[in-house]
């Protein structure tokens, strides 16, 4: 059974830091683009920050962009979104998803991603 399942979620004060995780399981990830997408309560889903099956190529939101950072550890199965400087925005549950054959480089186009995690809630707050 293909999941994907995040991790690293929590409470943290503005300007803090966290590493998010998304682990594989039932699959490899080295042919799926990965991408970070985010909800908070009563706004649309987001992309976050997006990365091609290479790594060769990532994708951020302008919101996020010099604060986040994605990668991905093919040999883990695993693709992290390490968050620096956050702030009471960021709030929001973050999912990541997978798309399979990584056809789209890292597009952040939630519609092309085909596979999807259960969520982790961020909550940046003093």
């Amino acid at each position: 059974q293909l999941q994907l399942v995040e991790s690293g979620g929590g409470l943290v004060q503005p300007g803090g830091s966290l590493r998010l995780s998304c682990a594989a399981s039932g699959f490899t990830l080295d042919y799926y683009a990965i991408g970070w997408f985010r909800q908070a309560p009563g706004k649309e889903r987001e992309g976050v920050s997006c990365i091609s099956s290479s790594g060769g190529s990532t994708n951020y939101a302008d919101s996020v962009k010099g604060r986040f950072t994605i990668s991905r550890d093919n040999a883990k199965n695993t693709v992290y979104l390490q968050m620096n400087s956050l702030k009471p925005e960021d709030t929001a549950i973050y999912y990541c998803a997978a798309e399979a054959f990584g056809m789209y480089g890292s597009s952040c186009s939630a519609d092309l991603y085909d596979y999807w995690g259960q969520g982790t809630q961020v909550t940046v707050s003093s």
